[in-house]
Parts: C-alpha cells; sequence; structure tokens
C-alpha cells in the first residue's frame, strides 16, 4: 500500500513533457516538420543528372539576374562616396579608396534636397488619398453596385490600359493648362499632377477584382438591416479590403516618387518641383555641381523606396498574391 502511494507521488511530480505522446500527435508533428522542410524539387530528383543540371542552370541564372539588378545600385553608392577625380579614373575603382561620407551631407545642403524631399512627400500624400479615395469607390460601384453601362466603363478602363501614356500627354497638358468650362489654369500647382491620374485605371480594376471575391450574402444582410450603400461601403468593403488598399497605397507611393515626365512639364517654378524634376535641372551644365555631389543625391533620392519595401514586402507580397497578379 506505501509502495503504491509513493508510486503515486512520482507520477504526480513528473515533469508533463516527458509524458508519452499519443502517436497520432506525434505523427502529426512529424509531418508538419516534414512540410517545413519540403523543398520545390526533392533531393531525390536532384541525385538525377538532368534535373541537378536544370536546377544549377537555373541557379546560375539568378545570381546573374541579381547581379545584374544590383550592380547599377552598388556602382551609384561607391560612387556617392567617391571624390571627383576617383570617379573619372581608369581603370575604375571596384569600392572608394578614401570614402568621403562628407559628399552626402554636401549634396544635401548645396543642393537644397530638403526641399525637393517635402515637395516630393506632399506629392504622394496627395495622390495617395485621391487615389485611393476614388479608385476604391469606382470599383465598389463596378463590383457592388453595378450601375447601367457598367460594363461598358469597365472595357474603357482596360483600353486606357492599352494606350501609352505618351499618346496623351499633350491633350492632358491642354487640358491642365486650361481646364475645360472653368478655364482655370493648374500649372505650376500640385492638383496638375494629382487630378489627371486621380482615376487610376489599374488601381481600379485591381479593387474590382477583390471586392468582386467578397461575398454578396454580406452586403445583401446588410442592406436587410436598413444599411445604405455608402455605409456597407464604410462598414464591411473597406474592413474587409485593407490588404489590397495597402497594396495600392504601396504603388501609388512608388509610382509618385519616381514619376519623372508629366511633373516636368507641369511644374516649372522651382519651389514646387519634385525630386526627380529638381535631380534632372540640377544635373544640367550651367548648374555647376560637383558630379559626386550629384550622385549622392541619387543614392539618396533611392533610399526612401528601398526602406519602403524593406518594411512593407509581406504586405506587397500578400497583396499581390490577392489581387491576382503573381505570374
Amino acid at each position: 500500500m506505501a509502495l503504491q502511494v509513493k508510486n503515486s507521488g512520482l507520477a504526480s511530480e513528473q515533469d508533463p513533457s516527458s509524458l508519452p505522446v499519443p502517436h497520432g500527435r506525434r505523427s502529426r508533428r512529424k509531418s508538419s516538420e516534414a512540410a517545413d522542410e519540403r523543398s520545390l524539387i526533392s533531393p531525390l530528383t536532384l541525385r538525377r543528372p538532368g534535373p541537378r543540371i536544370i536546377y544549377w542552370a537555373i541557379f546560375v541564372c539568378l545570381v546573374f539576374s541579381t547581379v545584374i539588378t544590383l550592380g547599377p545600385v552598388y556602382w551609384m553608392f561607391s560612387g556617392g562616396l567617391k571624390s571627383s577625380s576617383e570617379l573619372y579614373q581608369t581603370p575604375p575603382t571596384i569600392w572608394a579608396q578614401h570614402p568621403l561620407w562628407s559628399n552626402f551631407t554636401q549634396a544635401w545642403t548645396v543642393m537644397g534636397l530638403q526641399l525637393y524631399f517635402a515637395n516630393t512627400l506632399i506629392l504622394a500624400a496627395g495622390a495617395v488619398v485621391l487615389q485611393v479615395v476614388v479608385s476604391a469607390t469606382a470599383a465598389y460601384a463596378l463590383s457592388k453596385l453595378r450601375p447601367a453601362g457598367g460594363n461598358i466603363i469597365q472595357f474603357g478602363f482596360f483600353c486606357t490600359l492599352m494606350v501609352p501614356p505618351v499618346a496623351y500627354l499633350i491633350p492632358q497638358f491642354v487640358n491642365v493648362n486650361d481646364i475645360p468650362f472653368l478655364h482655370i489654369s493648374l500649372f505650376n500647382s500640385w492638383a496638375g499632377v494629382w487630378l489627371p491620374e486621380a482615376a487610376n485605371p489599374f488601381n481600379i480594376l485591381i479593387l474590382k477584382s477583390f471586392f468582386d471575391g467578397i461575398p454578396n450574402d454580406l452586403t445583401d444582410a446588410a442592406r436587410l438591416d436598413g444599411a445604405s450603400s455608402w455605409r456597407i461601403f464604410t462598414s464591411i468593403v473597406v474592413p474587409l479590403s485593407q490588404p489590397v488598399l495597402a497594396v495600392v497605397t504601396i504603388f501609388t507611393i512608388v509610382a509618385t516618387w519616381k514619376d519623372f515626365l508629366w511633373p516636368l512639364l507641369v511644374l516649372a517654378d522651382p519651389s514646387v518641383q519634385s525630386l526627380q524634376v529638381a535631380l534632372y535641372h540640377l544635373q544640367q551644365p550651367n548648374a555647376n555641381l560637383p558630379f559626386n555631389y550629384l550622385i549622392a543625391s541619387l543614392a539618396l533620392a533611392s533610399i526612401p523606396p528601398i526602406v519602403l519595401f524593406l518594411f512593407f514586402q509581406k504586405q506587397i507580397i500578400r497583396g499581390i498574391s490577392l489581387t491576382g497578379l503573381k505570374g
């Protein structure tokens, strides 16, 4: 009897982790670990000569394309650290012999980049607000409200994607310089950059394809409860569409940041110019700026998009998969 009580006490003090795991749970754990370690090509397949050659050929192509893609970026950042004489040195140096980190601060101060960075941030913020609001409401109307002629409107959006932007550049400039009926000029104003891109057909079609996947049972139930179309949009559709809205926001910021041709035509006043337009004017011969300062300014201009992708790469990849844009 005492031995039985002693054994029961030892059993109660035993570590739970040392208890035997049921066979079903152990098998599920092993299968999940195997699934995590599973690759696209199994090790057994790689032992064959044919698949192994294809695998290494693809790997070499990926490494080569990575070097080709990152090579100019590396050359830009390394060139920003060189002196003017070292930039023109033959053969060129792979890395700066005497790195001049002051080139970045001098470029920021001498070229007045703080003004153009601020202008570009304002342009990006306005473009995000306008494009997200207009694109989301237009996509919601085409997807859930289904107005008369909605298919024709959607077909028109598809057609605009097939036309190069340069083709309607001059008519767009004429309209912005003298808005019909109002006779107001948006020249040298940020609104002249925002308004032509407000109804972005690419964003509208992305959002519409996502809104089509939202079950109509949710919207119909809310409508039976007395919710208006606007209430359904703000309370149901928008909260469910946060991933794709985040992707549209990031795409809009990047597109505005690198936009050059249209702001070059509209923003002639240096006080309202974007960063890309200002860098174009500052690299002219009459600017008399050292070439290493120009390269350093280009490196500074490329930092925000790179940081944006590094912080939101999961949202971008998830949103691309949600919108069906992957290959």
